[in-house]
């Protein structure tokens, strides 16, 4: 008999269900695209509905996809986007679901930093309060909305609705709940002192408990076995934030190695022994039972492609691939405009806002991807030397996500953070690693390293082009000038 591991990743909008063998082979893929709603300026919220709605669909159509007997499917594992905030009422009933992409709680965020809340919870959940973070989304649900807030009964990250829909379990892991801030570090505990510092003491009774990421959650229900063709018993364990499984699944499990993944958000990760005792350091999450990854992100990355195309070439044929094609049909040149990719803030400052700048009469689509792709990997570039200073060495990177696609993006990347790049063979590594995972959690892999050996390898290499790096700092100079130029700008705009 072969063993099978089935990965699930639940992003901000698609879930998707992949089965692989235990050499990391994908047997069958099956997606599917959610709606997100915008009930007011800066709030993004999903339909928990029918986000599982669209895990039974994935799940059942991978199965079918496979050809596989569904009990050869030895355990299943969820990754799932981090922060925002997924709320059941006390009868376990979905009530909210807020993504990471929301800015709401962006005026809470600054009134605590001003009144030193962050001061006080940097010390033991290693990151301060944010607007999208799960404690920040609570405060302001409380404060705004004491009759939603009176009716929460648990408070979950993404995957944790996921593997609680599959098995009952009313769990999270500790990657999620200490990215997110609400454990304290290196305890990996919920703290008391913690949650009155965001004003939250009366939420520990929401919080549901905490197990490490291969831990076993569960297992599939026999409701849930008829829904979705999945064999009733088959192990689910706790799952990872998917920064975390990304980093597993492209094959980055030695520390000191670094993670960078261009995806809805920018996430640039190195594995460390212990945390990082350094304030600048955006979060800092578990990544296995014993070591950190320090994180510096934002939402900053391909979500600006995204935006471009779904608004400007939705009716192009393959518009992700035709986006690659105008970026390459334009040299790199000084005089190409300057894009800032801030459609949901800053990592410093909520009220950011994107733009493009230095735009001629001779400049065309092509000019403006260009910026675009070179904006987004500025801004990664910011994130990485956040860490540099923060005295991480870094030697090289691997990337994943949607990013790392891209026929030109992993030169760029190369060249603008003067590292060498490697491309993962992999293109699912959120959901590869979540399958790792299960692979431990069951016992067929002694660690994540041992299975990612296994079921992971490198597939393209970019090295550094020392010119094409002179060039690229020159314009990002440009760019840090013009983020603080427009400051005040932003400021104003975000009073109105």
């Amino acid at each position: 008999m072969t063993d099978y591991l089935l990965g699930l990743d639940a992003g901000n909008t698609v879930i998707k269900a992949i089965l692989f063998d235990t050499t990391g082979r994908e047997l069958a893929v099956a997606a599917l695209d959610g709606q997100s709603s915008m009930p007011a300026p800066g709030q993004v919220e999903r339909d928990l509905d029918e986000l599982w709605r669209n895990a039974i669909t994935v799940i059942r159509s991978c199965i079918e996809k496979s050809g596989v007997d569904a009990r050869d499917i030895r355990a299943i594992g969820c990754a799932g986007h981090g922060n925002g905030l997924y709320a059941l009422d006390r009868a376990g009933k979905p009530l909210l679901g807020i993504q990471s992409l929301d800015t709401r709680a962006a005026g809470l965020a600054g009134e605590w930093h001003a009144a030193g809340v962050g001061d006080r919870v940097l010390p033991i959940a290693r990151q301060k309060p944010w607007g999208a973070q799960t404690p920040t989304l609570l405060a302001w649900i409380k404060r705004h909305r004491p009759d939603l807030y009176a009716e929460i009964g648990t408070v979950l990250l993404c995957k944790d609705f996921v593997v609680g829909r599959l098995t009952g379990a009313r769990v999270t892991d500790t990657t999620d709940m200490s990215g997110c801030g609400l454990l304290a570090i290196p305890s990996r505990r919920y703290s008391v002192e913690l949650l009155a510092a965001y004003g939250l003491e009366d939420a520990m009774p929401l919080l549901p408990d905490v197990l490490e990421s291969s831990d076993i959650a569960g297992h599939v229900t026999e409701d849930v076995a008829a829904l979705t063709g999945l064999a009733a018993g088959t192990p689910v364990v706790a799952g990872l934030f998917d920064v975390v499984a990304s980093a597993v699944g492209s094959g980055v499990t030695a520390t000191g190695a670094a993670s960078i993944i261009a995806g809805t958000w920018s996430i640039n990760q190195v594995i460390c022994d212990a945390p990082v005792d350094d304030d600048r350091v955006f979060m800092q999450s578990s990544f296995d039972r014993s070591r950190w990854l320090a994180i510096e992100s934002s939402a900053t990355s391909a979500a600006n492609l995204e935006w471009i195309v779904h608004q400007f070439m939705h009716n192009e044929d393959k518009p992700f691939d035709r986006a690659g094609e105008l970026v390459a049909s334009v040299d790199a040149a000084a005089d190409v405009p300057i894009y800032h990719p801030y459609l949901y803030g800053a990592p410093w400052d909520g009220n950011a806002r994107a733009g493009f700048y230095g735009i001629a009469g001779w400049h065309s689509k092509a000019h403006l991807m260009r910026a675009l792709f070179e904006g987004v990997a500025f801004g990664h570039r910011g994130h990485v030397e956040v860490l540099q200073r923060a005295g991480i060495g870094i030697r090289d990177v691997t990337l994943s996500g949607g990013g790392s696609r891209s026929a030109v993006w992993p030169q760029m990347f190369a060249d603008i953070l003067e590292l060498p790049v490697t491309v993962a063979r992999g293109r699912e590594t959120g959901a590869l690693g979540a399958a790792i995972a299960a692979a431990t959690g069951v016992g067929l892999f002694h660690d994540y390293a041992e299975g990612a050996r296994a079921m992971t390898a490198p597939a393209r290499q970019f090295a550094p082009d020392r010119e094409s790096g002179s060039h690229y700092a020159r314009r990002y100079g440009l760019y840090e000038q013009l983020a603080r130029a427009m400051q005040p700008v932003w400021a104003e705009m975000g009073r109105q």
